[in-house]
């Protein structure tokens, strides 16, 4: 027994797009562009601007000696503290990294 209804199709659309509109969505042959550098830089430039705003939140002046000699005060060394803070965190993120890796080849080993 045959139904006069039309074949439904997968289309949630009704096949209402056009040919145009669905030659959109074809692969064009080309690899997908990797974003990891855009990632790694909006990170780094956010990073940068928490180590900027982070002394100007906290209103005493912090002093941090490098050397004997050397010194950075939060409130004076605009610049150089910021720097300071910022690469303490970026070597903070990348001690953690570095112990997550070696935590999974050490892992990876003594799994059977």
């Amino acid at each position: 027994m045959e139904t006069s209804q039309p074949k439904k199709t997968w289309s949630l659309q009704d096949n209402k797009r056009t040919e145009t509109e669905r030659n959109l969505f074809k692969a064009t042959g080309k690899p997908a562009k990797s974003k990891n550098v855009k990632y790694l830089l909006s990170a780094t430039g956010i990073l940068l601007l928490v180590s900027f705003l982070l002394p100007k939140l906290y209103e005493d002046a912090v002093t941090v000696c490098i050397t004997d000699t050397f010194c950075l005060n939060s409130k004076t060394d605009v610049i150089l503290y910021p720097l300071y803070v910022f690469f303490t965190i970026v070597i903070i993120i990348l001690a953690v990294y570095g112990a997550y890796v070696l935590g999974k080849k050490i892992g990876n080993e003594i799994k059977v």
